[in-house]
C-alpha cells in the first residue's frame, strides 16, 4: 500500500505532542516540552514549547504561550504565538492576540486585539478542507 496522504497537523507536530482528549477538562496550569493537541478544554495558563494545535470543540480560557498555532476551536484571554498563527474558520477568539504573522479564515470570530510583531499584513483565506466531525 502507498504511504497515507500527510495531514496539515500531523506535517508539523514532529516529536511527541501532548493530546487532551475531547470530554477532558482540565483546570490548572500547564507546561509542555513540545507541541500540545488539544480536543478538550483547559482553564488556566500554559507554556506551549511547540506547536499548540486546537481542534473545532477545544476550549481554552487563560493565558497561553506557544511557538505555533492552528486554532479552529474557542479561546478566552490571551495569545501569545513566537511564529505562525492560523485561526480556522470555526474559530471563536475573544483575547489579545500577538503572532509573528497571523492567517485568519473566513467565518472566525474575532473579539480582541490582533499584534502582528513582524509588521505584515493579516492573510484572510477561505477553508478548503471540512471537518470530518460533524460537530
Amino acid at each position: 500500500m502507498s504511504e497515507s496522504p500527510k495531514r496539515r497537523l500531523l506535517d508539523f507536530l514532529g516529536g511527541s505532542p501532548t493530546f487532551v482528549a475531547e470530554g477532558c477538562r482540565l483546570t490548572g496550569d500547564i507546561e509542555t516540552a513540545g507541541p500540545l493537541v488539544l480536543c478538550g478544554a483547559i482553564r488556566g495558563d500554559g507554556h506551549i514549547r511547540g506547536a499548540l494545535s486546537m481542534a473545532v470543540k477545544s476550549e481554552w480560557e487563560g493565558e497561553i504561550h506557544a511557538e505555533q498555532g492552528v486554532v479552529a476551536g474557542k479561546i478566552i484571554g490571551t495569545l501569545s504565538v513566537t511564529g505562525k498563527l492560523e485561526i480556522g474558520a470555526t474559530a471563536v477568539i475573544r483575547a489579545r492576540v500577538s503572532a509573528r504573522s497571523i492567517a485568519i479564515a473566513k467565518g472566525a470570530v474575532i473579539d480582541g486585539e490582533l499584534i502582528v510583531t513582524s509588521g505584515q499584513p493579516v492573510v484572510s483565506f477561505e477553508e478548503k478542507r471540512h471537518s470530518r466531525s460533524g460537530g
